[in-house]
């Protein structure tokens, strides 16, 4: 059974909380602990029914306020597929969050709330997924019940949407009519919108086609670890551990090693006692090559015929997520995969005003700001762009002082 990650975004009291709620409440998700919390809550909705947000809404903080202020994290399972729900923050104050939430997110669900339509909340929301690479959005025009099931507020909200999903490079958009509150095409189809001939959200969850990238084109494999027990009973033992980030490997490949750019041949692969053909994506296995050359934790090995970019100056789009702004005369950890090198921040091309998607100019990175930027790194790295593969296109700057991790970076294309 396959595994779906998907997140959560609205603006406040767009009632992300409560479609998460009343996914796991009407698909039988919530077990009997949870459930009697829940009735004996004293949250309630003004009908007097149970008020289902509070099943996500886990922070003191976040109760008293009825927002979402942190990554909130649900698991559930039907009979055809598991779910992992990331409910992320919609406000702006939380945009790194968001950016933390949907980072390895195969899909989104971006709602909006029928009475208000797409406002700058929308945008920011939609410019950020498209950013982060979600291939698969789900239009959730929620509060429907308000706005009496009007299929002319759905079809005047969903052109405007179309206009910005085009204008932000979203493909796949999915619009689905719903009510949260009342559990209208949520789980169940409704009978109150018998103008929309669609099917579920939880049916278009479970049925979804998840691409997985499996190509020789993208196989990337980033050694962890050197193993190289020199005992007796192992003497010429040299395996590569690490985890295939994507794409697959079998044996006989011709592989080459980045940044060093020698080459070999795969002669095995090992998983625990098992020697599979074949290591594909997400398999944590240790290769053995022909050849013994030199390689160690950082590198990467990559199918010879379909090598990524290899540079020292990167163009790469940023999330500033520390409270201390950019500095750029200092010199930063950047950790792409299991190498980490030196960096700086050589030139600051422009930050995004993520309300309107104007680009500006100015070097005063801070907090939840997001931008174009050069990197300057000590040892060349081997990325894929992140559009391509963000399993090879991702990293994040960590502070060298403090040792926290300050951004979050989409490398994109070898600077000029």
């Amino acid at each position: 059974m396959d595994i779906l990650k998907f997140i959560t975004a609205g603006s406040v009291d767009d009632g992300k909380s409560t479609l998460i709620g009343r996914l796991l409440y009407d698909s039988d998700s919530i077990l009997a602990d949870q459930l009697e919390a829940l009735h004996s809550s004293n949250r309630k909705n003004d009908d007097g029914s149970i008020d289902l947000a509070i099943l996500t809404d886990g922070l003191k903080a976040e109760r008293e306020q009825g927002i979402t202020i942190d990554v909130a994290y649900k698991y559930f399972q039907t009979e055809k597929r598991k779910f992992i729900i990331a409910d992320t923050p919609g406000h702006i104050q939380y945009t790194r969050n968001m950016v933390t939430g949907a980072s390895n997110a195969k899909l989104a669900i971006i709602l909006i709330d029928a009475r208000k339509g797409v406002i700058e909340q929308t945008i920011r929301h939609s410019y950020l997924v498209s950013l982060l690479g979600i291939e698969q959005v789900v239009v959730c025009i929620n509060k429907m019940d308000m706005v009496d099931y009007s299929e002319e507020v759905y079809n005047n909200i969903l052109k405007d949407y179309n206009a910005l999903a085009a204008k932000v490079g979203l493909n796949n958009v999915h619009p689905i009519p719903v009510s949260a509150l009342k559990g209208d095409n949520v789980v169940n189809n409704t009978t109150n919108m018998d103008w929309y001939k669609g099917e579920s959200l939880l049916h278009f969850l479970e049925t979804v086609d998840l691409a997985i990238d499996n190509s020789t084109e993208h196989a990337r494999f980033p050694v962890q670890w050197v193993i190289r027990p020199q005992t007796e009973e192992l003497h010429d033992y040299r395996g590569y551990a690490g985890r295939v980030s994507s794409g697959s490997f079998k044996v006989n490949d011709k592989v080459t090693v980045l940044p060093s750019g020698f080459t070999s041949t795969i002669t095995k692969i090992e998983v625990l006692d098992q020697e599979p053909e074949v290591a594909v994506s997400g398999m944590s296995v240790t290769m053995h090559l022909k050849d013994e050359i030199d390689i160690s934790r950082g590198d990467l090995l990559v199918n010879s015929s379909y090598q990524p970019q290899v540079s020292q100056l990167i163009e790469a789009d940023l999330c500033w997520m520390d409270t201390r702004a950019l500095d750029i005369s200092h010199t930063y950890f950047i950790q792409h995969n299991s190498k980490v090198t030196r960096c700086k921040i050589q030139e600051t091309l422009y930050k995004v005003n993520i309300n309107t998607l104007e680009k500006e100019q100015g070097e005063d990175f801070k907090l939840n700001d997001i931008g174009r930027i050069i990197i300057k790194t000590a040892d060349p790295l081997a990325f894929d762009r992140y559009q391509d593969n963000k399993a090879n296109g991702g990293a994040i700057i960590i502070d060298s002082r403090t040792n926290v991790t300050v951004g979050a970076v989409m490398l994109r294309s070898v600077a000029d």
